[in-house]
């Protein structure tokens, strides 16, 4: 048991060490020698989507055993029997530090336990209103974020491939009634990609309850348009995007400016300053502020021991004219040391604003349903389970 311990806490000290470094070190050159792989792309076939009709292709899926979507923590709130669900797509976030390839190996045993942690404490946020299914991909590593190389970009649309054919695998196993679609940090920058190409035009939009894409920005003026649907401007909203990145002050956005800056919209363009969208998840709308007696619950993570409890009314958060998400002072909160430079949040985007994610994912599917004149308790996609 204490091996196991160990373990966890080692890899988990990888994995929010090296992302304060990178940010620390953003535009050094120690950034690419430390974290951005050296040789060149290994071009790599695309997996068919029959690969994914296997259970270990995902993280969580209905059925799965062990899934970590299905952990809660004491406390959390939970839809009424016989309710509605929906089916929810999770990209979890980069969690494959290595610099030996520019895709992590699906079999590497450290980024799949990161990808399982990932999954336990984000995903969970959001089984009130469906069953999670989070496809194993061949992710870019960390290393791909900090540098122009092109083999970067060659390792997010590798990534982005398997996506592809994990999706179409979710659309089959569910083929009607309500979707879900979440993703943090690469997971966002991904689903972001996916909705300008699967879903904008297609009868699958019809299908989304909401789009929540925190820990990247989607631009208002290159992304949004293309995405398919509108940003969210209430709580009672279906078919709409929520994104926000988390800060407290004083913040240093510097670096995530430029980094942001660096991206090509989804329509081929430059960013060059486009605003981005800020949802606050404490009134579910665009913009907008909240002090913390709105929040539910906040998750505080114990990463050592893999489980967390809930903190209500602690975190604030306010859009500001910089398009991010101000929390206010450093919360009073036991977080653990991994909070980013420049009082950046990214890690905790979801885990911030938990609780009310939970009843903002049930008010949007509430809302899908009424649209469609269905009964709200009624409808369920139908899923296969796995063993």
């Amino acid at each position: 048991m204490a091996r196991k311990f160990l373990y966890v806490v080692a890899v988990c000290l990888v994995l929010f060490v090296a992302a304060r470094l990178a940010l620390t070190f953003w535009s050094d050159e120690l950034t690419e020698l430390t974290f951005v792989p050296s040789g060149e792309f290994e071009t790599r076939p695309a997996k068919p989507e029959g690969d994914w009709d296997a259970p270990a292709m995902w993280v969580a899926r209905p059925g799965l055993q062990n899934d970590p979507a299905q952990w809660l923590p004491e406390g959390a709130s939970t839809a009424p029997v016989g309710s509605a669900r929906a089916a929810i797509f999770f990209v979890h976030p980069t969690s494959y530090m290595e610099k030996a390839h520019w895709n992590a190996p699906l079999d590497d045993e450290d980024a799949n336990n990161r990808a399982a942690l990932f999954t336990q404490t984000m995903a969970s946020a959001f089984t009130a209103a469906g069953d999670v299914w989070a496809p194993r991909y061949r992710q870019a590593t960390i290393g791909a974020f900090f540098t122009a190389r092109p083999e970067a970009q060659q390792a997010l649309d590798l990534a982005y491939g398997d996506l592809e054919s994990a999706f179409a695998v979710f659309l089959r196993e569910n083929p009607e009634g309500p979707i879900v679609l979440v993703g943090h940090s690469q997971g966002a920058l991904l689903l972001r990609r996916l909705l300008r190409d699967h879903v904008a035009g297609t009868p699958v939009a019809a299908r989304v309850a909401a789009a929540y894409l925190p820990g990247w920005p989607v631009s208002l003026d290159h992304d949004l348009p293309k995405m398919g649907l509108p940003q969210c401007t209430s709580d009672n909203q279906a078919g709409c995007v929520l994104s926000w990145l988390s800060v407290a002050d004083p913040a240093d956005t510097s670096a995530l400016t430029a980094g942001y800056l660096r991206q090509t919209g989804l329509d081929g363009q430059k960013l060059d300053g486009s605003p981005f969208l800020c949802t606050n998840p404490l009134i579910g709308a665009q913009d907008g502020a909240a002090d913390a007696r709105a929040n539910t619950g906040t998750l505080v993570p114990d990463f050592a021991e893999k489980t967390g409890t809930l903190a209500p009314q602690v975190v604030p958060a306010a859009c500001e004219l910089d398009n991010f998400l101000h929390i206010g002072a450093p919360p009073k909160l036991e977080l653990g040391d991994y909070v980013l430079p420049g009082n950046n949040y990214h890690v905790y985007d979801i885990l911030l604003f938990w609780e009310n994610l939970r009843a903002d994912a049930r008010k949007r599917l509430t809302a899908w349903l009424a649209a469609q004149d269905e009964a709200p308790e009624e409808s369920a996609p139908k899923v296969k389970a796995v063993g």
